[in-house]
């Protein structure tokens, strides 16, 4: 008798290990949204428009091809109608480039990287050359300045913003960054100046006045814009320096809350760093955005020196979330590439991370401090960031070709994933939530082409 109960538990546990290990079976309804023979990009952006009804992206020939992509469209979720919101009037193979749309979250408006109008053979689109263009039902303006001759502009940056990404008010949009002025300085010293970090561009901050100094090189904007976190070329092991700021995201709808019960916006990133061995390693970071970042900090002034990046506002404040250097695998996994991502109510940050055994799993930290937990325990590595239900602590994310849904309780204890689609050959890519959290719309190779999906809640 006991032989076998232990045989009849032994097998229980098996088959809820299995399941663990596998997730549960829930499908949600999937279709094909768009047809036409080109791709139809939504790239991990914020790309359902404040009532549902449309979807935006970017038309890209190819994932690295911004530079020769002349539209951003949208198309409607229910009839599939596709509307060109805007194009470039002079497309040429070295740009100015388009891409990276996203919706403004209560507005009907768009923001997208969109290269230097005079792109050229010898001035292309390049990182250091785009920066966010916003279109509106009363047309189109530039969100950021751009002042490359001195004297530089306080709340006018200086080359490339891009990954525009709109706050939950929708007042401020968090971008990354690199310099145009450390571009030529490293070009011209041979010595790493080239340094990628991020900012955000504030709508109602001071004006910003630019001297149209190069024509077609300085660009005067609307919003203020700053960079938030500093980085050095050559950190010193162990020193807690980054060298790399990137792959950054909201925190929250409203910022995460602080220990006094107030609320702070921030933004979470990854951070490239030097450990006490000498090997470089990545860890998640959040920067605390002031409200008014027109303070120059210590650091140096906020735009910038013929030698020197421009340096954060007063109150900027970086933490790091994490520290996994003495783990087996250290750092947040390099592959596949990924953006940090928030629960909607600010209290956790997630990323990918190799567990004991080297497979890349989700883990979450919470963004007032604690140690991160796994919360998923695949047999095969996950394949994308993750992106989270807009009110609650749900997510989704790319497994076995497939997608899943994940979910934290009250404590942050993870629940079972479940499975809601089939394994897709290729694997999907780029899943996002509606606004009202009962759909998904995520991206897929058919015959050549990147076309829209849409997955709906049972």
């Amino acid at each position: 008798m006991i032989p076998s109960l232990l045989k009849a538990y032994s097998l229980t546990g098996l088959f809820l290990l299995a399941c663990i290990h596998a997730g549960a079976r829930q499908e949600w309804a999937i279709r094909q949204l768009t047809h036409d023979l080109y791709n139809h990009e939504l790239d991990h952006n914020q790309n359902f428009s404040p009532d549902d009804h449309w979807i935006v992206y970017d038309t890209r020939p190819n994932p690295s091809g911004i530079a020769q992509n002349q539209r951003i469209e949208q198309v409607n979720v229910t009839t599939g109608q596709i509307q060109c919101l805007y194009q470039v009037p002079e497309a040429t193979p070295y740009g100015p480039g388009l891409g990276a749309v996203s919706y403004h979250p209560r507005e009907n408006k768009v923001v997208f990287i969109h290269g230097l109008p005079h792109a050229d053979s010898l001035k292309p689109y390049a990182g250091h050359r785009r920066l966010g263009k916003i279109v509106d039902e009363d047309g189109s303006y530039w969100m950021d300045s751009r002042d490359v001759t001195e004297p530089f502009t306080p709340g006018a940056l200086r080359g490339g913003t891009h990954r525009h990404h709109w706050s939950g008010d929708g007042n401020w949009v968090g971008f990354t960054y690199n310099d145009a002025i450390m571009v030529d300085l490293e070009a011209k010293t041979g010595k790493a100046r080239d340094l990628r970090t991020l900012g955000v561009a504030k709508r109602l901050g001071p004006t910003v006045r630019v001297d149209p100094g190069d024509p077609g090189e300085n660009v005067q904007g609307n919003w203020f814009s700053v960079v938030l976190v500093e980085v050095v070329p050559d950190p010193k092991p162990g020193s807690g320096e980054i060298s790399r700021a990137y792959s950054d995201w909201w925190v929250g709808t409203s910022g995460y809350l602080k220990e006094d019960g107030t609320r702070q916006l921030a933004r979470a990133f990854l951070g490239d760093m030097v450990g006490r061995n000498g090997k470089k390693f990545t860890e998640v970071f959040l920067v605390d955005i002031p409200e008014a970042i027109d303070n120059p900090g210590e650091k140096g002034p906020l735009e910038g020196t013929a030698g020197k990046m421009p340096a954060p506002p007063k109150g900027a404040t970086v933490q790091r979330l994490t520290h996994t250097e003495d783990r087996k695998f250290p750092g947040v996994a390099g592959s596949p590439r990924h953006w940090v991502s928030s629960s909607m109510d600010g209290a956790y940050v997630s990323y990918l991370a190799k567990d004991e055994a080297g497979i890349v799993q989700v883990f979450v930290v919470p963004t007032v401090g604690g140690d991160p937990v796994q919360v998923t325990h695949h047999r095969s590595s996950v394949q994308s960031m993750v992106r989270w239900h807009p009110f609650r602590r749900e997510f989704v994310y790319v497994c076995e070709k497939g997608l899943f849904i994940g979910e934290l309780d009250a404590a942050g204890k993870p629940g079972v994933p479940k499975k809601i689609s089939p394994a897709f050959e290729p694997a999907p890519f780029s899943p996002v939530y509606s606004r009202d959290g009962n759909r998904l719309a995520f991206n897929r190779y058919v015959e050549g082409y990147i076309q829209v999906f849409l997955a709906d809640r049972p």
